[in-house]
């Protein structure tokens, strides 16, 4: 793997981890800085939602699959990694101001599922032999996810796993058609 391969999501996990521990040791809830959609003051959480936890669980359940996603995407897919990233971290945020429910959408799971994505449907796209060995892989370890597009408990933002879906797809579709990138 590269040196700073791992670099980029684990700066993103070192931040979330930080403003985690300060909400603690403060007790101030930093959940209003979330996603809310359609209301300008809400626009912050594009930004700052992956940053936000509701609890140590919800934490440290974004936390290794972040890692492991980011981390693969980097290490398999160095040059056009930093822009999936951004892609995954900012359209999907766009996309639940848009489309979302009205209450604070936090967390970083709306990011682990454009990851995800994109790393499954950019095999299945790009159809060449590295490509597809990732995508059966990342079936193989993250197919689950996929339950978490329709949860039914209302404390979870489906929209963010759906609009992370659907951005990592997208993602998986663009860079796959690109000829001019060598990956």
């Amino acid at each position: 793997m590269p040196k700073s391969g791992i670099v980029p999501p684990l700066r993103l996990c070192f931040f979330m981890w930080l403003v985690f521990t300060i909400e603690f040791y403060t007790r101030i809830d930093f959940g209003y800085l979330g996603i809310y959609p359609r209301e300008i003051s809400g626009l912050i959480g594009v930004a700052m939602a992956p940053l936000l936890h509701g609890n140590f669980n919800h934490l440290a359940s974004n936390t290794i699959p972040l890692l492991v996603l980011g981390g693969s995407l980097y290490f398999f897919y160095p040059r056009i990694a930093p822009r999936v990233f951004l892609h995954a971290y900012f359209f999907t945020n766009i996309l639940v101001w848009i489309f979302g429910r009205p209450f604070y959408h936090i967390g970083a799971s709306g990011l682990i599922y454009a990851l995800a994505s994109f790393l499954v449907f950019f095999g299945l796209f790009k159809r060449n032999f590295k490509s597809v060995i990732i995508s059966a892989f990342m079936i193989f370890l993250y197919g689950g996810l996929a339950y978490g597009l329709f949860s039914f408990d209302d404390r979870i933002s489906w929209e963010s796993h759906l609009m992370g879906a659907v951005v990592g797809l997208a993602s998986a579709f663009t860079f796959s058609k690109s000829n001019r990138i060598n990956y």
